[in-house]
């Protein structure tokens, strides 16, 4: 992949402003999941449409049982219509769970919001749509770089609340 570029957030504004077809790709692999949603959430905000490749290897920081079990625990919240038979629907593979975390970070009660979520697509893995295209990967959202040591996988939270997807 020698076309992937790491740069900072400020150098990454700079090089936007030279884009024509306002489409970036950004590449999610050791990326921190909620400063990589808020960063895809700004890009958005500013009239991008954004792709985010190797999603599954995004990273969520802290300790894995604690992640997984903040996580399940959303599984378990039922309704008062029929809490025997259905529940809230909750995202269970990677696709979802990026997607949920940068909905949060967009505007609600109004239809700005469901349109920029319409702007932003996921990718497991590297599409071959891409090979050709500049890949962008964000210096600040870097798990190595930030010194995070506990960290868990988008793909092991999704596998744990019962994804059976690509390995």
């Amino acid at each position: 992949m020698s076309n992937v570029y790491e740069v900072s957030l400020k150098d990454l504004y700079e090089i936007l402003a030279d884009v024509k077809d306002k489409e970036i790709v950004i590449d999610a692999e050791n990326a921190l999941l909620g400063r990589l949603a808020s960063c895809v959430a700004k890009l958005l905000l500013m009239g991008f449409r954004v792709h985010v490749v190797n999603i599954e290897k995004a990273l969520v920081s802290g300790d894995k049982r604690m992640v997984i079990e903040s996580y399940k625990l959303l599984l378990n919240v039922k309704t008062h219509r029929n809490p025997y038979k259905q529940s809230m629907k909750r995202p269970r593979n990677p696709i979802a769970i990026f997607k949920s975390s940068i909905k949060r970070m967009l505007p609600k009660h109004n239809w700005r919001g469901k349109m920029l979520l319409k702007s932003v697509k996921a990718y497991i893995g590297m599409p071959k749509e891409f090979s050709g295209k500049r890949i962008i990967k964000i210096a600040e959202v870097n798990a190595e770089k930030l010194g995070r040591e506990s960290v868990i996988s988008v793909l092991e939270i999704a596998k744990a609340l019962g994804w059976r997807g690509v390995e």
